[in-house]
């Protein structure tokens, strides 16, 4: 069963209680959304509220999809650029699918959903995302249309003798 998608959702308890749960299972599991395992929600929690910081003044968007069971199985942020000579494009931070529902192509899904939700913005030409070297996660981008544009060797540093590559990816956005 596909997920259903909705952008800037009503932020609400429940809500917010969902992506902490979900942001610290993606992180636990090994995603790498900023964390290295093992996390807890009280250590998720601060960073989600930069987030919804970002929301409230309006220069973050949330893509959220909720399974079957209506429970939010994917989340995607969308974050304005505010360099005037770089507003034409988006960031995509936070992307993640619970790891329960890995392999049943939400991720594919939820890329879609963010793509359509950037498009909807007017002025946006593209969306750019970076991820960790190591995770497999920048062959999944470009699966999704996403170009490898840059790379940082070195510069994530997830254990003491640990670097990983900070990947830039960019997917153009046509209208």
């Amino acid at each position: 069963m596909a997920l259903t998608f909705e952008v800037d959702p009503a932020f609400d308890r429940t809500l917010r209680d969902e992506i902490t749960t979900l942001w610290t299972d993606v992180s636990n599991a090994g995603g790498a959304v900023g964390f290295v395992p093992p996390v807890t929600a009280d250590e998720v929690r601060p960073e989600l509220v930069k987030h919804l910081a970002g929301m409230v003044e309006g220069r973050t968007r949330l893509v959220v999809g909720r399974d079957e069971d209506g429970t939010v199985a994917a989340t995607a942020f969308l974050t304005h650029n505010t360099h005037r000579l770089m507003r034409h494009w988006i960031g995509a931070y936070t992307v993640m699918v619970h790891p329960r529902h890995q392999g049943k192509g939400y991720g594919r899904e939820l890329m879609a959903a963010t793509a359509d939700a950037a498009r909807a913005i007017e002025g946006i030409d593209a969306i750019r995302l970076t991820c960790r070297g190591g995770t497999g996660a920048d062959r999944f981008y470009a699966s999704c249309g996403y170009k490898e544009v840059g790379r940082v060797p070195g510069a994530i540093r997830v254990a003491e003798d640990d670097y990983r590559d900070d990947i830039i990816m960019l997917l153009p956005l046509m209208r």
